[in-house]
This record gives C-alpha cells, structure tokens and sequence, in this order.
C-alpha cells in the first residue's frame, strides 16, 4: 500500500470556491492513495481579525498571535475555513471531516521560542484516529490550531502542521502554493533546491515573504522523513494528475 499523501493548502484557493473544487476533483478522480489536507487560512483570519478592530503583524513570514487573538484565529480556521472545506469535499462525494491538530491528541504542541504570542511548535503524536479514518475512506481535513500541555489553544504556522502530520503517518509531503513553486534569480521555477543554494536566494531575498516560512518547514520536512518534498501550486490542479502518476511537479525539496 502506498504512503498517505499529506496535501498543505491555503492563501487564495480557499477563498475561490471553484478553485478549491477543481482540487479536489482531482483528488476524487485521479488518486486511489489515502490523502489527509491540512489547511491554515490567513486571509480569512486577516478579515475577521480586521472586522475585530486588530491589525495582523508578521515576523520572518509567521503570523505574530497575541492572546486576544487567539478566540478569532481559532474560529476562523477551526470553524469557518475548516467547515467550508469539508462541505465542498462532501458535495463533490469525497467522505471528509473536519479536525484539529488538538483532536485526539494527534499533535501536541509547545510555546514557539521566537516571541510571536500564542504560537505552538507541533510535533507528532498519536496516528490512531488518522489511521482509523484513512482506514475507511475518510479524508482527514486538519486545521493549524493547537493546543499546548496546559491546555490553552495555539495558532501553528500550516506549514510545520502539514510536517508534524507527516511525519506522524509516515506519508509524503505536497504543499500547494499561490505559484508554480520556488523561484531562481531569473524568476524561473526550480525544478529542484538543495539548502545551500536556498540559503543564498533567501539571504539575497529572492526567496522571501511566507516562502521563506514554507522552504523552511519543507527542508525539516525532507530531513526529517529522509524524503524529497514537493512546492507546486494550486492553480493548476490538472498538473496534480502527474504526481499521483509518479511524475515530478513544482519544485523538489532535497534533503541534505
């Protein structure tokens, strides 16, 4: 049996309905693997935070939580943007349900050590429900919220979502982004990138913004699981077709 395919998705796609249908009609018609989405949402958040009255701060492409926050992340993400994904799966005839990282303690988290706020660091820890779902044809859809030993709820960065759950069920790793994948000098789409040349476009801030955030959980990722990691875009959905038929896409994430 094939590994799980973990599939990070977030930015414009899940604020174009018909993008995020087109997606998953793809994953309905073209894959027999097991495929669990992992989701953040940052411009629902933005929206709802701004309605709130609060201004959205980042730091090295990581959202900046404060504790007031947290009520609206939480819902935005682990209400409005998971529940939208699951009814649109659902509609299309693909079983999902909706959860969080906190959900069964899948993940267990700790503070972030950068001083971001209420930021949790995931790391893997109980398959059962995954693999008890996976089992039965469900597609997980996991939101990044988190929740830390104490209890209290945690906003993670999707991105390291999408790797702590990775990880936990020893799959493979796509993230889906606004473009085609990681961009040289030129502004040509990398078919691979090793960390010594991702260093040298991040330090030239060719690479920059959340990409920087992305590249970076995608290096832990392929250390990590001692596999490649692929970048590609969710725009074009049909290239989805290629991946699931072994061929490459986006840009590779090779392990040191």
């Amino acid at each position: 049996m094939s590994k799980p395919l973990v599939i990070k998705i977030g930015g414009a796609i899940l604020e174009q309905e018909s993008a995020l249908s087109a997606l998953l009609l793809v994953f309905k018609k073209y894959s027999d693997r097991k495929i669990i989405l992992v989701h953040g949402g940052g411009s629902t958040v933005d929206q709802m935070l701004m309605q709130a009255g609060f201004t959205t701060k980042k730091k090295n492409g990581l959202r900046v939580t404060p504790k007031s926050q947290i009520p609206i992340i939480s819902g935005a993400l682990a209400g409005t943007v998971n529940k939208q994904i699951v009814a649109t799966a659902n509609q299309l005839g693909l079983t999902s349900l909706g959860l969080s990282l906190a959900d069964a303690a899948m993940v267990t988290c700790s503070k972030h050590p950068e001083n971001i706020g209420e930021v949790g660091v995931p790391t893997p820890n109980n398959a059962s429900v995954l693999e008890m779902l996976l089992s039965q044809s469900v597609m997980p859809v996991i939101a990044s919220i988190g929740v830390l030993t104490d209890g209290k709820l945690v906003n993670v960065n999707a991105d390291d979502a999408a790797v702590a759950i990775t990880q936990l069920v020893d799959g493979d790793l796509l993230l889906l982004t606004d473009v085609a994948g990681v961009k040289d000098a030129q502004g040509k789409t990398l078919e691979s990138l090793v960390q010594t040349q991702a260093q040298s476009l991040i330090q030239q801030q060719i690479i920059n913004g959340g990409m920087v955030a992305k590249v970076n959980a995608a290096f832990n990722a392929a250390r990590q699981l001692r596999r490649s990691i692929a970048i590609a875009s969710w725009q074009q959905p049909q290239q989805l077709v290629q991946l699931f038929v072994g061929q490459p896409i986006g840009t590779r994430i090779i392990p040191d």
